[in-house]
């Protein structure tokens, strides 16, 4: 089932390790505009290999890489590991610290169809399309995708725990959360690793994008290496974390929409054959509003709040070719009766359009309508983990962007190459 290897990793050198916060960069597709330009400014900072500029970026972060190499600012680790990973990281409001734990690692980049690694959304062509360029001119890995096994009996945290009282590294991110990195080399206990998911399934909690850009790649690389018995573009640097006795949380994203040319009155007519409308008064009424009902959401307009409740009368309307773990969903009563019956975006269209566009932060959401930018936007509630892993199971996906899976794995700690002259080594040991 799940292929996984230990590797050697790129680092930055031991002195400029000291200040990793300087060097590291959130996933290419959350970073902000600004968060980009402040990080740009910073030349040996790791957005320039996860989200190069220039007008050929993926030869862009060649060119840095090579450089970076020669120069000595990053070295090869000299035998492989699984670098242990732990995340503290505390929700609004509250005091006890909570770690997600987890480890990354090589994991064969099998297509979906294959049933090894499971997806839950869909994915933008041009975002697959960028990552797929960039592995071809670099043959790194600047950041892990994060997948999702289930272990009850958290065999492997016990390992994780006695690595990480020996940390690589200890920084805090750009999100405030407290990022302890360290490595396990031992052989019996790689093993036991390996051993442990090899008849595992994974789901792909971040990264779909990365994940079909390097299985794009691996399709076009098949021809390559045919004495090798571990090819190099077979795999993929993957984050891993057990659904059991962690901490894996799911934040909401919400939805802005731009450019409707209609009144709020005229909308509120429109919408209300679908939905029952209640206005609650301000905007920032919502920010604390507890969406105990399914199907309910946020809406805000100009300077008035609303909670809008689908009809569960018209539910026999909604995606009948769908299994009912999937139409059950909020984000696909949203996207099925908001956008696609009341607004005419076809789901294809939603996938492209430039009308609508995703948010996680609430006081964004408010800034963006009352500025005037957006027409509405509407605020959904999170996804159950439990919800999430049905959905996989079944072979489904949702609706792009329904899941924020938080923390978000940091870019740069480390790098993982897939050049076979640096991804090759005699992993046979480690399933002795």
């Amino acid at each position: 089932m799940a292929e996984l290897l230990p590797f050697r990793a790129w680092r930055y050198n031991k002195e400029l390790g000291k200040n990793l916060e300087e060097l590291t960069a959130p996933l290419f597709d959350v970073v902000s505009a600004k968060q980009r330009e402040t990080l740009y400014q910073n030349p040996l900072n790791s957005i320039h290999l996860s989200v190069p500029q220039g007008e050929n970026p993926a030869q862009e972060a060649r060119v840095i890489l090579e450089k970076w190499k020669a120069e000595g600012v990053i070295q090869q680790d000299p035998v492989p590991g699984i670098y242990v990973y732990y995340q503290y990281f505390r929700l609004p409001g509250e005091h006890e610290e909570r770690c997600r734990k987890g480890f990354m690692v090589h994991i064969k980049a099998t297509d979906w169809n294959e049933g090894v690694i499971h997806r839950h959304e869909n994915t933008i062509v041009s975002a697959v399309n960028d990552r797929t360029a960039l592995l071809q001119a670099t043959e790194i890995q600047a950041s892990p995708t994060h997948g999702l096994y289930e272990d009850e009996s958290n065999e492997l945290e016990r390992l994780m725990d006695k690595a990480i009282a020996q940390p690589l590294y200890e920084l805090e991110d750009y999100q405030g959360v407290r990022e302890v990195l360290a490595v396990i080399t031992d052989v019996q206990t790689i093993s036991r690793f390996l051993d442990k998911l090899k008849d595992k399934t994974i789901i792909l909690a971040d990264g779909h994008h990365r994940l079909e850009g390097a299985i794009a790649y691996r399709k076009s690389q098949a021809w390559r290496f045919s004495e090798a018995t571990w090819k190099g573009y077979d795999y993929h640097l993957m984050y891993l974390t057990n659904v059991h006795g962690n901490h894996v949380t799911i934040l909401p994203t919400h939805r802005l929409f731009y450019g409707l040319e209609v009144s709020k009155a005229e909308f509120l007519v429109k919408i209300q054959d679908w939905f029952e409308v209640r206005s609650i008064g301000e905007a920032e009424e919502l920010a604390n509003y507890s969406f105990q009902r399914k199907w309910s959401f946020g809406l805000i307009w100009e300077d008035e709040a609303f909670v809008i409740k689908f009809k569960s009368e018209k539910f026999n309307q909604v995606r009948p070719d769908l299994p009912e773990v999937l139409r059950n969903l909020d984000l696909v009563i949203l996207h099925h009766i908001l956008f696609e019956k009341i607004l005419g975006l076809t789901e294809e269209k939603q996938r492209s359009s430039d009308q609508l566009a995703f948010e996680r932060n609430f006081s964004r959401c408010v800034r963006e309508v009352r500025g005037g930018k957006a027409t509405f936007a509407i605020i959904t509630r999170e996804l159950e983990l439990e919800q999430v892993l049905e959905v996989c199971k079944s072979g489904q996906v949702m609706p792009q962007k329904s899941t924020y899976f938080y923390p978000k794995a940091l870019g740069g700690l480390l790098f993982a190459s897939i050049k076979q002259d640096e991804f090759d080594y005699d992993y046979g040991a480690f399933f002795k």
